[in-house]
Parts: structure tokens; sequence; C-alpha cells
């Protein structure tokens, strides 16, 4: 009977920031697409995604420092060369907006003249001048880094769920979590993955 080699694993530290960021990107998105269709709950939600801004920008430069340490796992067999080379520029690329996106509404609210704060706490200082046309560019900007956001976390997630379910080569157990106890056979215990 044949057996499956299991998938080398991220290590616990990289695979506790990636959820982290996939949480809080979430969040970010679904309150901004949200905050600016419901005048209401405008003002609370603003302050929430503020928040939640300042925090992604946080985890994303400790995930590149994490990352620079800890070099990932080896791709299944099923990654190409060609595709390997894509995976690589669409993570940049999703670095490179997850570090773009926060600091452009840092800088949009200040051009604002609004003080940034985060969860009422701690106020950050002003990295843009208080100016109206600088405001509107970086609104704008903000908002197309936004969409883009949503393009390239969509093909992430599109290629490796592709590669779980219609190619097998478990893709995904990379960035998971082992959860439960360890199984016993006749001959002794399993390993679990390491974790």
């Amino acid at each position: 009977m044949a057996t499956v080699t299991p998938p080398q694993k991220f290590t616990v530290i990289s695979r506790i920031f990636h959820w982290l960021t996939a949480i809080l990107i979430f969040a970010a998105l679904l309150i901004g697409f949200t905050m600016v269709n419901w005048l209401a709950g405008y003002a609370v939600l603003r302050t929430i995604h503020m928040s939640i801004g300042a925090l992604v920008l946080v985890v994303v430069v400790l995930r590149i420092i994490n990352r620079t340490r800890h070099h990932p796992p080896a791709w299944p067999p099923t990654v190409g060369r060609i595709e390997g080379r894509v995976v690589i520029w669409t993570e940049r690329a999703m670095y490179a907006l997850l570090l773009a996106q926060p600091l452009v509404g840092w800088a949009m609210v200040s051009a604002s003249g609004t003080p940034v704060r985060v969860f009422s706490v701690l106020r950050l200082p002003p990295i843009a001048p208080f100016n109206a046309t600088v405001f509107s560019v970086l609104r704008e900007a903000h908002s197309v880094l936004a969409y883009a956001l949503v393009v390239i976390v969509a093909a992430h997630v599109s290629t490796v769920l592709a590669h779980s379910t219609v190619l097998g080569d478990g893709m995904l157990r990379r960035m998971t979590f082992h959860i439960g106890r360890r199984s016993v056979t006749t001959a002794g215990l399993n390993d679990e993955d390491n974790d």
C-alpha cells in the first residue's frame, strides 16, 4: 500500500502570523467596504478600521522579519518552475500591498487633519500634511489598493484550494495546525506532524 509523505510545514510562528494577517485583512476589508456605505455607523467603524490597519502594519512588519529568518518549506512536486515564479511574485506583491495599504490609510487620515487613534488609546503622529488635495489623492489610492488586495488574496486562496482539492498535494496543510489526539496503531504510536 503506497504511503503519501505529509507536506513539510511552515514554522509555528509563521503559521500564527499567516492566520493572524488573514483575519485582520478580512476584518479590515469588510469594515472598510461597510463603513463607506453605512453613514450611521461610519464613525465607530472608522475607528475600528484604523486600529485594525495599525495592527496589520505591525503584524506584517514582524511577519517579514520572521520570513527573512525562516525560509518556507519546499513546495509540493506539483508546483512547476513557471508556477513557482508566479507564486513568488504574487507573494511579493501581496506583502507590498499589505505594507502600502495601512501606510496610505494612515497618510490619508493625516491629510484630513484628523488624528489617527489606535483603539482610542494610542495617537499616531501625522505622516502627511493637512491638505485637501493630498487627502483626495490618498483616498483614491486607498480604494484602489483595497480592490487590488481583494484580487491578490482571491488569487492566493484559489491557487491553494486548487492544489489542495484538485491536485491533492497537501499545499494547504503546510500552513495548518494539527488538532486532535495522536492515533495509536498496532505498530505503536504514529508521529504527529511537527508543530
